[in-house]
């Protein structure tokens, strides 16, 4: 792009409003301009209220972007290191932790993890309902493994997202998971571990697993050997008080589009830190961790976890023949119907989702991703050295208008590479 033409859009983006945030060898103005121009208008027009966005490659952050307020009814604007709450992002900082001790030879990835937890030494498989409402229940043949855990290949799922574990939770008189007591991971199975794929509380269980293998926290162990090394200094279960001043509303999308702020926090100083969804954390923290996977596991002059787990167990498939499919909602409120990149087969790592075909954003076969109740959006590209992160505060998961947002910027983020 010659410098006539780089002025004048570099003009027109001033003219706009848009900050100039893009970096190093991505700085053309027209670049910029397309990824701030998708989350301005997102904010501008209320489709919602505020949005912060990042680009990294292996060596640095090449974009960061913070658009609209921290809640309706505020007047301050949302912030690079606003605090979202990031629920199922917690799970690959967790997986990371497992893979960790899998390294330093505590545990391994195919033995049964009731050797640790005899909680799932004789899994139960809720078979359906008798006609007085209660549970048919037979034992599992097969034990629970890690990998199990960690590809969500184990039979455990989420009450969201399957209405049989939803009516057992009533049936049965458990506390909701948000509630963080190890009582709420106490359901059945809905089928053999390692015979299908299930969202569910898996990670949660991995957490357990990891505080009895390491005599810590998970908080504890994530901070001294996964969010510390890293440099995640805003990534906690626990909201500091001045995390709590720069804390994101949360948002509900009615029927009619519109949205409200709703009261929401998951449980502060839980009797189990939840290792599936209770981190909080900001966009400049989890650029930080999604560039230490581009690094394959290298970080700060540090190697936290080697390149060959990286590259052969985090960033590939981890389930054989099984695929990811579409997640039904049994909560409307929390979640639609969710399923990212229709007709593209995934599948998943022992961290990731994989897609196995290029996505129409461009996303490479084989990148990694996942996303959080709320919102907010990963993905990470080994092939073309990129990844990306878009954080909302918003109900339900899914949420159309969130989804077009995340793709159309990292489409944005694509067509600069080009």
């Amino acid at each position: 792009m010659d410098n006539t033409r780089r002025n004048v859009l570099k003009s027109l983006a001033a003219v706009a409003g848009l900050p100039t945030l893009w970096t190093g060898a991505y700085a053309a103005a027209a670049e910029k301009t397309a990824a701030e121009l998708v989350l301005q208008n997102a904010t501008s027009t209320g489709q919602v209220p505020g949005i912060v966005a990042g680009v990294t490659n292996s060596k640095e952050t090449i974009f960061t972007a913070a658009h609209g307020l921290r809640g309706l009814g505020e007047t301050l604007p949302i912030t690079n290191d606003t605090v979202f709450y990031i629920a199922s992002m917690t799970k690959p900082l967790t997986s990371v932790a497992a893979m960790q001790l899998v390294e330093q030879g505590k545990i391994q990835l195919d033995e049964h993890i009731g050797k640790y937890l005899p909680e799932l030494a004789n899994l139960k498989i809720l078979e359906g309902y008798n006609s007085d409402g209660t549970p048919k229940l037979r034992p599992a043949k097969t034990q629970v493994t890690l990998r199990h855990l960690l590809t969500h290949t184990s039979g455990f799922a989420y009450d969201i997202w399957d209405e049989s574990i939803l009516k057992y939770y009533k049936v049965a008189g458990l506390p909701p998971l948000s509630g963080g007591t190890k009582k709420a991971l106490e359901i059945p199975l809905v089928f053999e571990p390692g015979t299908n794929w299930k969202y569910g509380p898996s990670l949660d269980w991995t957490g357990v697993l990891i505080e009895t293998v390491s005599g810590l926290r998970l908080g504890q162990y994530l901070e001294r050997n996964v969010t510390g090394p890293i440099g995640m200094k805003d990534t906690a279960f626990f909201i500091r008080p001045d995390m709590r001043e720069r804390l994101s509303k949360m948002h509900s999308r009615q029927n009619d589009g519109k949205l409200s702020v709703i009261p929401f926090e998951y449980k502060q100083d839980p009797d189990e830190e939840s290792g599936g969804a209770g981190l909080y954390s900001t966009t400049p923290d989890y650029l930080k961790f999604m560039r230490m996977i581009l690094n394959k596991g290298r970080v700060n002059g540090m190697q936290i976890l080697s390149a060959q787990t990286v590259t052969e167990h985090l960033s590939k498939n981890a389930m054989g023949d099984i695929r990811v499919k579409k997640l039904k909602t049994a909560i409307p409120f929390l979640s639609n119907d969710a399923e990212f990149f229709p007709g593209v087969e995934k599948t998943w790592s022992t961290g990731f989702m994989i897609n196995e075909a290029q996505a129409f954003t461009g996303r490479s076969a084989g990148s990694l991703a996942w996303a959080g109740l709320a919102n907010t959006y990963f993905w990470i590209d080994p092939k073309k050295d990129v990844a990306g992160v878009a954080m909302m505060q918003l109900l339900p998961f899914a949420d159309k208008t969130s989804l077009d947002i995340f793709y159309d910027f990292e489409k944005s983020v694509y067509s600069s590479l080009n």
